[in-house]
């Protein structure tokens, strides 16, 4: 008997929210993959829809990496809880901000700033390859609260790349390794999404039908991109992170400029 067209969708979902786990757990980036598979399932579906849908099923594979990198890599939790916070914060109001602004100006200038991290990355030499936080406790904690609040509303409001922009940063601004960046931005990562599908959720923007296959599959994807990522270290990440944004910035490109 021919598989029917619903069982189809649930398939492709599945598939795609398992890769996307896989991907994300390690550097980021997921949503290349999940939003891709909903947008061509359903080609005739609200944005916002497909945004919470997406939303809902990766939370629980960046929550499930979150837990498991933990328990392996000593995260600063006086650094993480008060940028938390305002992560939360910022996932609502950019979720809320998108129902009033269109966000073509930036989806434009998108494939840029990627490739701006892409460029400062690949000519970092081997930073990142060593643990080495610039600031002390407060310091540190402030500067991580206002990266969380930036990519909060960048999360709530657009969305593609918040994972691999957190890592950059973390990098980059907090002299962390990329093993380290990558475990702590799984926790504000997973806090972003939250205050994002709270607005969403309650709005009515998520297919629940859809959510139990894709968030099975996405937390074994997750768990599978995180062991080899503790596995391998921060040379894996720092190579993941920069395929990751290079697709990101082909994606992004063609959709702002052939759309």
């Amino acid at each position: 008997m021919a598989t029917s067209v619903p069982e189809l969708e649930i398939i492709a979902l599945t598939l795609g929210s398992l890769l996307a786990g896989f991907v994300n757990a390690i550097a980021g980036g997921g949503g290349l993959v999940t939003l891709p598979v909903l947008l061509g399932v359903f080609p005739q579906a609200e944005p916002a829809v497909l945004f919470g849908t997406n939303k809902a099923a990766m939370i629980c594979g960046t929550a499930s990496a979150a837990i498991d990198y933990s328990r392996h890599v000593r995260l600063p939790w006086a650094t993480l809880l008060p940028a938390m916070g305002v992560a939360f914060l910022g996932g609502v109001v950019g979720a809320w901000l998108v129902t009033l602004v269109s966000p073509d100006g930036l989806r434009r200038a998108l494939p840029f700033m990627l490739a701006t991290v892409f460029v400062v990355t690949l000519s970092g030499g081997h930073v990142g390859e060593r643990h080495a936080p610039r600031f002390g406790a407060r310091a540190e904690a402030a500067i991580a609260s206002g990266i969380a609040l930036v990519m909060g509303l960048y999360d709530g409001f657009f969305g593609p790349g918040t994972g691999s922009f957190l890592i950059f940063f973390m990098v980059r601004l907090l002299g962390f390794d990329y093993l380290h960046a990558a475990a702590s931005t799984k926790v504000l990562n997973m806090t972003t999404n939250l205050g994002a599908l709270v607005f969403l959720g309650t709005m009515g923007h998520v297919w629940w039908r859809f959510f139990l296959p894709m968030a099975i599959a996405n937390v074994v994807g997750s768990f599978l991109g995180t062991r080899l990522a503790l596995k391998h270290g921060s040379r894996l990440v720092r190579v993941v992170f920069l395929c990751v944004v290079a697709a990101l910035i082909l994606k992004t490109g063609y959709d702002a400029f052939t759309r």
